[in-house]
């Protein structure tokens, strides 16, 4: 069992990141101690907070993260990163429609000019 200090060294979470997972009950504890309520962790926990680091870097809000971790068989996770990826992939098109706009305007000021 971890402590929350030594959980949150070892995930890359911040213990305020931690508390706030426990309060939505996004990511609790394994145990808390009844006496002076520290909070430990366990390896089952850190796969999730492993997993849960990973939704965060790839852009999932914290309510896309619940519906992970709701679904404990992780059965539709799959379909939920290939909405990700095809909304990130649209986002990229817009961008390069705007960056080719910007190229275009560039090009013409340089031939009036």
């Amino acid at each position: 069992m971890y402590r929350i200090s030594e959980f949150a060294a070892m995930t890359g979470l911040t213990k305020e990141t931690l508390r706030y997972y426990a309060e939505i009950k996004l990511l609790e504890p394994a145990y808390i101690h009844p006496t002076n309520h520290y909070r430990y962790y366990d390896d089952g926990s850190f796969f999730l907070a492993d997993l849960l680091v990973k939704l965060r870097c790839l852009g999932f809000s914290i309510q896309e993260m619940v519906t992970v971790m709701e679904d404990e068989s992780f059965e539709n996770l799959e379909a939920l990163l290939v909405e990700k990826k095809n909304n990130l992939q649209e986002q990229m098109d817009r961008l390069q429609m705007k960056i080719n706009e910007i190229d275009d305007f560039l090009a013409s000021g340089k031939e009036e000019g």
